[in-house]
């Protein structure tokens, strides 16, 4: 705890807050979510854009994009590839379909919502979780920007698939360009600027770079992602308090998803003695989606107001909280039982 900074040390505390904050915002003040949404880029208001880009690039800095051929080169990182991608496209998906039928029988449109954000794989929070809970961040940029290229071949396709035919949800027609446009612009921007950042600043002055540049940008990631959850949650306040029945209703299959994927990916890992960094960005990939991804899509296909973008925007609402709890979890797992179990198995944990 002392090595951590005012930020991160009572991160919970301050999401609360502005969680609070945000649903008060959008409940109390007139039109504020017109206001937001007034100047839209990528079909997310301005704001939340520029927050979710910002939220990234710092994190993104940090990784040693000169050693990732090296890391590529190791045959059990094709091993830890692979499982992610069944996990991701394949487990995660139907889970919540499942999900969605055991818990929305009788509410198609949130149903559809969900599956929606389901099967969008995440491409931007997971790299905070994975940050927090001190999770290799090689590794988790590898698994990023697999996600990233296969949602641009895969995620049209897929979705129709989970949401119309398995979930027997409402008829869709998606256009390849939502998740093409989400991906160059929330991934796209902050890699591009993030390698750029490093492959100037760090050969030209590693020292600034190091003990200066990145310990003075890093708390701003967090920083950005405070800011993020105040718009998210303002932009939504006022729909969460009125319609707050179906709002609780569409969180218990999202909780029981997060807690299904998080925890059954962790006990493998466990089992197999994967080393807790791996451990780490399996477990959060797994539990984390693409939010921005389904929330567009969702508004372009059935439109900002329609009950399935409500769904779609209930899903990061209840994410941020639980996989935040979810890393003080894997970090106590850690220190109580994880390190002694790979020792065990004569596993290195680098």
């Amino acid at each position: 705890m002392e090595k951590l900074g005012f930020i991160d040390r009572f991160l919970t505390l301050w999401i609360l807050l502005c969680m609070v904050a945000g649903v008060l915002i959008g409940y109390y003040v007139p039109d504020v979510n017109k206001k937001l949404g007034s100047s839209r880029f990528a079909d997310v208001n301005i704001p939340m854009a520029v927050g979710l880009i910002w939220m990234m690039y710092p994190i993104l800095c940090k990784v040693r994009y000169e050693i990732l051929h090296k890391i590529l080169n190791q045959k059990a990182i094709w091993k830890y590839i692979a499982f992610s991608l069944i996990i991701n496209w394949i487990i995660a998906p139907l889970v919540m379909v499942a999900l969605g039928w055991m818990t929305l029988p009788d509410m198609v449109e949130y149903r559809s919502g969900l599956v929606l954000v389901g099967t969008a794989r995440c491409i931007a929070m997971v790299l905070v979780w994975n940050r927090l809970a001190g999770g290799d961040e090689e590794f988790c940029a590898i698994i990023v920007a697999i996600n990233s290229i296969l949602q641009i071949a895969l995620y049209g396709p897929m979705s129709y698939f989970f949401v119309v035919i398995l979930s027997k949800g409402t008829k869709m027609g998606i256009s390849i360009w939502p998740v093409v446009q989400s991906v160059l612009i929330f991934l796209g921007i902050p890699l591009v600027a993030a390698v750029i950042t490093r492959f100037t600043l760090h050969r030209i002055a590693p020292n600034f770079f190091n003990k200066i540049f990145l310990p003075f940008i890093a708390p701003t990631s967090l920083l950005a992602l405070l800011f993020v959850i105040i718009v998210m949650f303002a932009s939504q306040g006022r729909e969460i308090i009125v319609n707050i029945r179906s709002v609780l209703r569409v969180i218990v299959p999202l909780i029981l998803y997060f807690v299904i994927m998080f925890f059954s990916v962790l006990a493998f890992c466990y089992y197999k003695c994967i080393p807790y960094k791996i451990t780490s960005v399996q477990s959060f990939t797994a539990a984390s989606n693409n939010f921005e991804l389904a929330i567009a899509v969702a508004a372009s296909v059935y439109g900002e107001s329609s009950k399935e973008s409500m769904a779609a925007t209930i899903g990061p609402l209840v994410e941020v909280p639980v996989l935040l709890i979810f890393v003080k979890v894997i970090l106590m797992v850690k220190k109580k039982w994880y390190n002694a179990k790979v020792e065990s198995c004569g596993c290195v944990d680098d």
